[in-house]
């Protein structure tokens, strides 16, 4: 937690620190450069099990978005470790490599691979590292990424819609401004009728809505002129059943003088709940959960992905906590624990139905 990895050097220092951590452990990860701004970061891969059975891919990533200094000092609290990416992920992560380690000293009658990438939160022109790691052969029977979901099994994540939207007015002296159409109140007024849209309320088994962010917005020069452009980024993550091309067509037709450019696309992610694997891991996390832990949807994406393109199915399931991406972001310390034995009997159930067959 104390490696600040929002930076490119920072994160692979960190994916450096890991695999010092297995290699003291007799375990020797594959590593693979070329992710990053300049290809220089590094992604990393252990394999452990028996070769046979079905092949396993637990994931993690090693990055996260930006924080304030204090937040690299972990710090606990009635139960809870608080700090910037105990959640999202480094928890989670930390988790997972015990699991390896406890896989490798009991053995199990599967192929289980971790694999970390340095490049989650961040996009890079050039290939991620899941995407590299794909490339390679990295490839398996399911995936399951440690995202947070509070030991819910994500089955069905979001895709991501990001748009610069550009209003065009009139430039007028400040003084006057009802001579000049103001760019800004325009903005406004675009953004207002996006969330009117027929796509804003629609809503799919997991979830209710679409989620809709105004992410930013840049405007006007000099305080004594009526600003005549203004520009603004629409984060949308749209529904599995909802085409991006059609809310791009919606909110086109706004009436207003707008020039509309998609900056980037991703397609959502979907497994069924009948799933052998997902019902496998339902039934470790139920002995583990105080409720049901049903399929949910995820708000937010994943590079879960990049692997569903390669025909692998995944899903996103992780420790208890909340707060990420926030000033105030923690796990809850003993679901790290429980967290670690679920993935370790997930591998182990796998292994028995095997033998079974």
């Amino acid at each position: 937690m104390r490696y600040k990895s929002y930076t490119p050097g920072v994160s692979q220092s960190a994916m450096d620190f890991i695999s010092g951590w297995f290699e003291a452990r007799n375990l020797d990860p594959i590593q693979y450069k070329g992710a990053g701004p300049h290809g220089e970061l590094t992604s990393l891969v252990v394999r452990v099990g028996s070769g046979g059975g079905p092949k396993i891919l637990l994931h993690g990533h090693v990055d996260v978005v930006p924080g304030d200094e204090w937040q690299f000092e972990p710090q606990e609290e009635d139960g809870e470790l608080y700090g910037r990416g105990v959640y999202d992920m480094k928890g989670a992560l930390a988790a997972m490599m015990y699991a390896i380690h406890d896989l490798n000293e009991v053995g199990c009658d599967c192929t289980v691979e971790l694999l970390v990438v340095p490049d989650e939160e961040h996009e890079y022109d050039g290939p991620t590292g899941a995407e590299i790691l794909i490339g390679n052969g990295h490839v398996g029977d399911f995936l399951i990424t440690g995202e947070p979901t509070d030991f819910h099994v994500g089955t069905q994540a979001k895709g991501v819609l990001d748009l610069r939207i550009t209003l065009l007015g009139k430039s007028a002296h400040g003084s006057r401004p009802w001579l000049g159409k103001n760019a800004v109140l325009l903005a406004y007024e675009h953004f207002r009728r996006v969330g009117e849209l027929p796509f804003a309320t629609e809503r799919s088994e997991l979830f209710p809505y679409p989620s809709i962010n105004l992410a930013r917005i840049i405007g006007g020069d000099v305080i004594n002129r009526v600003p005549d452009r203004c520009t603004y980024d629409l984060d949308i993550r749209y529904l599995p059943n909802q085409d991006p091309r059609e809310i791009v067509r919606q909110i086109r037709s706004i009436e207003l003088p707008a020039e509309v450019e998609v900056l980037f696309s991703r397609e959502p992610t979907y497994v069924s709940r009948r799933n052998p694997y997902v019902k496998a891991l339902r039934e470790v996390a139920a002995r583990h959960f105080h409720g049901n832990p049903v399929g949910v949807g995820r708000h937010g994406a994943s590079d879960i992905v990049y692997f569903q393109r390669a025909g692998v199915p995944g899903v996103e399931f992780g420790p208890i906590g909340g707060g990420h991406h926030g000033p105030r972001e923690y796990v809850v310390t003993d679901s790290l624990e429980t967290y670690r034995q679920m993935l370790v009997q997930f591998i182990q159930i796998l292994g028995s139905n095997g033998k079974q067959h």
